[in-house]
């Protein structure tokens, strides 16, 4: 997410760290790098423009000429204004005061429109509502069985249409079953085109002012760029927006979407999705966003996954075997099976600081994910004995393990070193500070 313009932000600001006192000429130069930064990035020229021009007119001044450290005063203004860029505060999908709330969610084909209701909806059922989906999307071949599968995924229940029942009557018949069920959610998966055109306007125009939604949602690609931005503005001014979802934002390398959005249509990015799962579905904070661009990590989304994926007790019951010096394999198994579920090990790192020891050299790696699944499959490859006590696994046991998960001796050879490695931090780490 964000790889290539972090990278080149980060390599701007290292140089200015470096100075001493700056001039205006220095923060200049820099700024002009950053603009170049910001366009290479696909980021819309007149956002660029105006933000370049607020840094500017903030740092020549003598808060930051002035300042015993005026490299990071840059730093600090860039990214406040990056945050007001993105939206300055975490915007809040709105409610209905007297429920059901009902979304629309319009998009372009291609743009992962269905996709995302069904995030939308595991998104919300986890915060305790009682959602429905519609799917009204009756021209792309299997998009309502794309639908129906994802919602029995999630858990949801989903409503479509009968042969020959337009979307219109799909989503008004949807409204009054959300109604009669109790249910105090309604997901519409609207149809979606190749292009903005007056057909699909008008269509959408027909449906929200039949089923008077409280937010109408628009999927942007995040990996289109600038494209993306484009359609937004089209949408915006043509059918009326509340709020947008960005999409793939996790295979975006670039960020000109998400950082030209908001600016370009005035409405707010209430979320971004981060991956391909259900759960991938992350709220928009500009602030972490920023965070994240510049280097600076994003820890509090981190923390979040972790509440999530582990309860009270697994984190109290781990802290007394570490506490213990009794880790073992199994329970190593069990650790890693815990991480996989917070995301891509390389994401979870882009959320660290860059300059974070001893995560530093491992910034930017593509750790891949069948590495994972071969550590997995030795361990489970070895007896309960052999778990507890690696000590015992001689040549013959890691020829039999080896053979068992399809791997090879030497991959059997590197875990138990990794693990005994692991074990003899985790006892530096356990062991009582003096003094």
């Amino acid at each position: 997410m964000f790889g290539t313009l972090s990278h080149k932000l980060q390599d701007v600001f290292k140089r200015l760290r470096s100075r001493g006192k700056l001039t205006e000429g220095d923060v200049g130069a820099a700024l002009r790098e950053v603009r170049l930064a910001l366009l290479e990035a696909d980021v819309n020229f007149k956002v660029v423009k105006d933000f370049i021009a607020r840094v500017q007119a903030r740092a020549v001044g003598h808060e930051v000429l002035g300042s015993l450290t005026p490299g990071q005063q840059v730093i600090k203004l860039v990214y406040e204004e990056l945050v007001d860029l993105l939206g300055g505060g975490l915007a809040r999908l709105p409610v209905a005061s007297n429920p059901p709330s009902v979304y629309v969610v319009a998009g372009l084909q291609g743009a992962g429109k269905t996709t995302t209701c069904a995030k939308l909806a595991y998104h919300l059922k986890k915060r305790g509502k009682r959602p429905l989906l519609a799917g009204t999307d009756v021209r792309r071949p299997a998009a309502m069985e794309q639908l129906t599968v994802m919602g029995g995924r999630a858990e949801v229940p989903v409503r479509t249409g009968a042969p020959g029942e337009s979307p219109l009557d799909i989503a008004c018949a949807a409204l009054a079953a959300c109604r009669q069920a109790g249910r105090d959610t309604l997901i519409v998966d609207t149809s979606g085109r190749l292009h903005v055109d007056d057909e699909l306007m008008a269509e959408l125009a027909s449906l929200t002012q039949a089923v008077k939604p409280t937010a109408t949602l628009l999927v942007v690609d995040a990996m289109t760029g600038q494209d993306a931005v484009n359609v937004a503005q089209a949408f915006m001014e043509r059918a009326g927006l509340d709020g947008l979802i960005l999409a793939k934002l996790d295979s975006d390398a670039r960020g000109g979407a998400a950082l030209s959005a908001r600016a370009v249509t005035g409405k707010p990015v209430l979320f971004a999705g981060v991956g391909e799962g259900l759960p991938d579905l992350e709220e928009f904070h500009p602030d972490r966003m920023a965070s994240r661009l510049l280097g600076m990590g994003d820890v509090l989304t981190l923390i979040e996954r972790a509440q999530e994926a582990y309860t009270r007790e697994q984190a109290e019951a781990m802290e007394r075997k570490l506490k213990a010096n009794a880790f073992t394999l199994s329970d190593f198994l069990e650790q890693l099976q815990q991480v996989r579920k917070l995301g891509p090990l390389d994401q979870l790192l882009g959320m660290l600081p860059a300059k974070a020891a001893p995560f530093k050299a491992m910034q930017g790696a593509k750790l891949d994910a069948g590495d994972v699944k071969r550590v997995e499959a030795i361990i489970r490859s070895m007896t309960a004995q052999e778990r507890v006590k690696p000590e015992i696994i001689d040549g013959s046991r890691r020829r039999r393990i080896a053979a068992g998960s399809g791997t090879s001796v030497q991959e059997v050879n590197r875990l138990l070193k990794q693990f005994e490695t692991m074990q003899v931090l985790m006892r530096q780490f356990a062991a009582p500070r003096r003094g």
